[in-house]
């Protein structure tokens, strides 16, 4: 094993660990030039700016195999090690890459097909996603049915070998540049709740669906509704059996809530540096309450690190991500929306700016700086305790499946 010097957190690294990320560096270094460099503020997990630019960094990073890491090699992967999957992820935020385009396809779906996909399905989907050459998002959330996920309506049947499908989606992020959606839908007419569930993989291209962008207060369109009046799709094109969906739609939740983490975990690091940069130069810092608060914040993100490494560990004992994943979710979400409240009182009448960019005259580039960097954090955190379920949903799991609490009445 390597020396502490060598660790991230409780992790050490192996030689081959080492190796591994001195591979990754030298690619990043060799490839993060031009067009590429000074992006890594552009954009989000739910914030489309600077779409083009990321989707043409995602098709590099394919073309380097560094899609699917953890995938097998048969698939498009590299067979590499979770340690590993957190080395390639801290030395993409701390090289400054840009934020990634094919999140939910390759960090959501894809476990989802390892665990439940066949042979013939792993294949089909996994080697053109290794390859940055489709686009996905999920379809969970409708207007009926946001943290209360067994309450879909969609509805699909069956027409000879195809699903048709009949319902609406919302809050989709990027589904206005995905080619494919996963989505659950309900199979069984005469289901409620739970069963009668089906995860449905639907291509975007077709004359029965519709998306309709929702602009956010960022003037961007992340969200979007997305309506199926008739849309059709194969019939081998759903994940584990039919009618039992609900298994599988909570995987995908557990590598949401869990490994998807890792880039969010990394982009707070370099949030961080922003603060302490502008708290140098600009903040009046004999106010202790404020350099108390920068402190706290400061040390949430440790809190945060290690109590990752832990679930991500345990998952790694288990093989599977438990309910103690909610655990993260419900801290980083509020640990963020904390953090971009004092990175505005730092600011001070400054936070009250826009959050466009500033655009070069000669150029016409994007001029990025940390003060609209963080000011577009603070809006894009407002959203961060709803999505991926809302935090009342993660202490419910906490209480009842971690701490094995006594069910809350349901209404």
């Amino acid at each position: 094993m390597g020396s502490s010097e060598d660790s991230f957190g409780e992790l050490p690294l192996s030689d081959a660990d080492r190796e591994f990320r001195d591979e990754v560096r030298t690619w990043l270094k060799e490839h993060l030039t031009k067009e590429f460099s000074g992006q890594a503020d552009r954009g989000g997990p739910d914030d489309d700016d600077n779409w083009e630019l990321r989707r043409a960094w995602e098709r590099e990073l394919g073309a380097g195999n560094w899609l699917g890491l953890s995938w097998p090699r048969e698939y498009g992967g590299r067979g590499a090690t979770m340690t590993q999957e957190i080395v390639f992820a801290m030395e993409y935020a701390r090289a400054g890459a840009p934020p990634r385009a094919a999140f939910h396809g390759e960090t959501l779906m894809a476990p989802t097909a390892l665990s439940y996909g066949t042979e013939e399905q792993k294949k089909r989907l996994l080697i053109p996603m290794s390859k940055a050459e489709v686009v996905w998002c999920q379809g969970y959330s409708e207007p009926g049915a946001g943290s209360d996920l067994a309450n879909v309506a969609t509805r699909a049947h069956l027409d000879g070998d195809e699903w048709v499908i009949n319902g609406q989606k919302i809050w989709t992020t990027f589904a206005q540049h995905a080619d494919w959606i996963f989505a659950i839908v309900r199979t069984d007419p005469t289901s409620s709740r739970h069963a009668g569930l089906s995860y449905m993989l639907v291509p975007l291209d077709q004359p029965g669906v519709t998306i309709r962008p929702i602009r956010t207060m960022l003037g961007d369109s992340g969200f979007n509704e997305v309506f199926f009046d008739d849309a059709r799709t194969s019939i081998d094109n759903v994940l584990g059996a039919t009618g039992e969906g609900w298994n599988a739609a909570m995987t995908t939740l557990g590598h949401e809530r869990a490994t998807s983490v890792l880039n969010y975990q990394f982009s707070f690091v370099r949030e961080m540096e922003h603060l302490k940069d502008l708290s140098k130069r600009r903040a009046p810092l004999d106010d202790p309450a404020l350099r108390n608060r920068i402190v706290d914040s400061y040390i949430g993100l440790q809190i945060m690190a290690y109590n990752n490494l832990r679930t991500l560990s345990t998952a790694l004992r288990d093989g599977e991500f438990g309910p103690e994943a909610s655990i993260g979710k419900y801290y980083w979400s509020r640990w963020h929306q904390n953090f971009t409240e004092v990175a505005m009182d730092v600011l001070g009448e400054e936070s009250l700016l826009g959050t466009d960019w500033a655009v070069d005259d000669t150029s016409g580039a994007a001029v990025v700086d940390e003060a609209t960097a963080l000011r577009r954090a603070f809006v894009r955190a407002r959203a961060e305790t709803i999505y991926a379920g809302a935090s009342e949903i993660q202490k419910n799991i906490i209480s009842e499946r971690v701490l094995k609490l006594p069910k809350e009445p349901r209404r």
